[in-house]
């Protein structure tokens, strides 16, 4: 109640005018000496503050689906413990054939980029088991549904900020990936991902980069788009080190490719083209402290056709980034409003991501925020 009555700037005096109580009785209330105990009462304060009464009573309240999501994490944990390959331990069931693991390798990807993340939690534990028993059985026709299926698990857990474990599931698939230049890219973009704050990691990224291109000519899209993707996320890196002009300069390389793929594409799920690497410009401005450029890049970006193309998830995780970027330039009402953006194009990214609920938090402590946001935060828990 203090918290929501000072984002109202109204002092205690006036707050117990309003509610016709005396100011001794809100300073109780706010010091937890005294209780809110009648429904009648909390609904007079919750008018008061414009805000729904569920706000009044659910600060200490854990959110909805954090011990689901644990549990899920504890699960993919345990399947990628598991190494039947390495065991050969037989099931005595049938091994999913090629093309039917393949149908789930995309499903999974598909869940991953419509942001519906409790879901995903649900079905990776068991896709990861059929794609070692595929692999102990046939290690060459089941390789690239061992490397997909990696891939997509440590993209999930960067989202859930489980780093440790997101490194985990990256480093199985370039270990899987290793002699196949395009799967070993493909392994590199999402190592990328998880090693975003590792300077050493660009290097990394540029030598895949080499491995599968470019060339002025004879490159496939595919080819291309991985290519393309290795130095954004070099760049990113670049930037998150405060190199400024690597950055820069990986980026208009990348922007070369991107123009040559185009927009409305995503192969080998790595939704490149022009449209990506703008994106990328604002998340490595942002990176670099650079508001007012990541602002102006932004608004730009999200006006281009390309910006519908591009998924769900990626379109929401770039709004989080935007809401940095407005936050830099202490615009905490477009920082709301791309939040509240996010939310209803995924919500699962801003429900489920702890950056993203570090920045929603962020901006609802932020005097000049709109009660929009600060009725987010409340119902997130997180404030």
């Amino acid at each position: 109640m203090a918290y929501l009555r000072v984002r109202r700037r109204l002092s205690q005096q006036s707050f117990a005018d309003r509610l016709g109580k005396s100011k001794s009785w809100v300073d109780k209330v706010e010091r937890g000496v005294r209780s809110l105990e009648r429904v009648s009462t909390i609904r007079e304060i919750a008018a008061v503050l414009r805000v729904d009464p569920a706000a009044l009573l659910g600060r200490d309240v854990q959110p909805a689906g954090v011990v689901e999501r644990r549990e899920g994490v504890a699960r993919i944990r345990a399947a990628l413990s598991a190494y039947p390959m390495v065991l050969g331990r037989p099931t005595g069931r049938e091994v999913m054939s090629p093309d039917r693991l393949a149908r789930e390798v995309r499903q999974v990807w598909m869940t991953y980029q419509h942001a519906r993340y409790p879901r995903l939690v649900e079905l990776l534990p068991a896709l990861v088991t059929e794609v070692h028993r595929a692999y102990a059985q046939d290690p060459e026709a089941g390789r690239a549904a061992l490397v997909e299926a990696y891939r997509v698990t440590a993209a999930l857990l960067v989202k859930l900020g489980e780093g440790s474990l997101a490194w985990l599931a990256a480093d199985r698939a370039m270990s899987a990936a290793a002699g196949d230049r395009v799967l070993l890219a493909c392994a590199a973009v999402q190592l990328g991902q998880v090693l975003r704050g590792s300077w050493r990691a660009g290097a990394v990224m540029l030598a895949a980069a080499h491995q599968i291109g470019p060339t002025d000519t004879g490159r496939s899209p595919e080819e291309l788009s991985l290519c393309g993707s290795l130095l954004v996320q070099a760049a990113l890196i670049a930037a998150r080190a405060g190199d400024d002009r690597a950055a820069g300069n990986l980026l208009d390389e990348a922007a070369e490719l991107a123009a040559r793929v185009g927009d409305g594409h995503d192969h080998h799920r790595t939704t490149f083209g022009p449209s990506a690497v703008e994106l990328a410009r604002v998340t490595a401005a942002v990176e670099l402290g650079d508001g007012p450029r990541a602002v102006a890049w932004h608004e730009e970006a999200v006006g281009r056709d390309g910006w519908r193309w591009l998924p769900v998830e990626y379109r929401a995780a770039h709004l989080i980034d935007a809401a940095r970027a407005y936050l830099q330039t202490n615009d905490p009402a477009n920082a709301a409003r791309v939040l509240l953006r996010a939310e209803r194009t995924a919500p699962a990214e801003v429900r489920h991501r702890p950056a993203a609920r570090e920045v929603v938090a962020q901006v609802a402590r932020d005097p000049d925020a709109p009660a929009t946001i600060t009725q987010l935060a409340v119902n997130l828990g997180i404030v």
